[in-house]
């Protein structure tokens, strides 16, 4: 095991090779960009294949083509870019075809700007692209995590045949920290799906569309068995002060890193606060968040965005007790003094 002090997108780009992945595509665009510089760098020297595309449009379909011959592929891009790609997931998760695409977020609507913001909530974990299509989505909330969910990314998309997305904020990618990466190379295994060039492969069909409109049910029955089988087996998430708690924080990425600080401050003081990290966002802790719904007197999800994420707790939690919602946008990250403030405040109006 190699330990290095790196950057979240270094580690994202050095954990791809060590999953094995074999080829890149992709367009730069702040703040992901260090992920296809390192990329650039590290592929041709280890025998894999760099590609910069010229433009995200490019990339997704370059990935597409590329996934079709069973090997480990990914891209990476931030917001803007992510919409862009959308179309090409869609037709990936038809095709079932498994890859690994990075999200990198920033502040949006529009532009918006470089700064770090959880904006790509709703398009991602809901699938943005057109369909009834849904992709795995993994959000880590340190560098390490960056690296050792980018392998898992690649482990999903193989064991489901599907697309699966690593989802980090800005903060995420820039912030170095200590890494731990595996000292060696996946060994990746040959698909019965795929297509090598070979007699053996050579009637492969790998598509995205069915003219006849029963066989496209068919496909689309088959997806959502799948979907089905990943909420049943894959769901994962972090609990921290949550054995005695009454209220509950729900974050993910650098707004659970502000919470779990959070939750330090208040317990010192008192009150029963504790924290609920949903790692995977899809599936999404549904189960869990219900069952404590019964003990837990409110729930407050702190967010950078207008409140994407809280609409899932409220669906879990179902009426059985109250959801607060604090975010901030446009790339602004509230401060952990911000944050107590509106906890205390969510404390008092229920369990003072």
């Amino acid at each position: 095991m190699k330990r290095e002090f790196i950057k979240g997108n270094d580690a994202i780009a050095k954990a791809a090779l060590l999953a094995g992945c074999t080829q890149y595509y992709g367009y730069p665009i702040t703040p992901s960009s260090e992920i296809i510089h390192t990329v650039a760098r590290v592929f041709p020297k280890a025998g894999a294949s760099f590609v910069q595309a010229e433009s995200e449009l490019a990339a997704i379909n370059m990935v597409y083509g590329a996934a079709t011959t069973g090997q480990r592929i990914m891209t990476a891009s931030s917001s803007p870019g992510i919409s862009l790609k959308q179309e090409g997931v869609s037709y990936m998760a038809s095709a079932e075809l498994p890859c690994v695409v990075v999200d990198i977020m920033r502040a949006g609507p529009g532009l918006g700007n470089i700064w770090p913001e959880q904006s790509d909530y709703d398009q991602v974990v809901k699938g943005g692209g057109h369909g009834s299509y849904k992709t795995p989505v993994l959000a880590p909330n340190c560098p390490q995590e960056m690296c050792d969910h980018t392998i898992l990314a690649f482990e999903l998309a193989d064991k489901y045949r599907t697309p699966v997305y690593v989802l980090a904020d800005a903060y995420m990618g820039q912030v170095m920290e200590p890494v731990t990466f595996p000292s060696e190379v996946a060994k990746v295994e040959k698909k019965d799906w795929a297509l090598y060039a070979d007699k053996d492969s050579k009637h492969n069909l790998v598509t995205s569309i069915q003219m006849n409109t029963i066989e496209m049910e068919k496909v689309n029955i088959r997806l959502q068995k799948k979907y089905q089988e990943i909420v049943a087996n894959e769901v994962r998430f972090e609990e921290y002060c949550m054995d005695d708690a009454e209220m509950a924080l729900v974050s993910y990425g650098i707004a659970s890193r502000i919470s779990r600080s959070v939750v330090d401050e208040l317990r010192e003081t008192g009150l029963k606060v504790g924290l609920l990290r949903p790692i995977t966002l899809y599936p999404f802790p549904t189960l869990r968040i219900q069952e404590l719904s019964k003990r837990i007197k409110v729930f407050a999800a702190i967010e950078l965005s207008n409140g994407q994420m809280v609409d899932d707790v409220k669906l879990a939690v179902n009426g059985a007790c109250p959801v607060e919602y604090y975010g901030r946008m446009g790339g602004a990250v509230p401060t952990h003094e911000e944050v107590v403030s509106q906890v205390k405040g969510f404390y008092k109006l229920y369990l003072a």
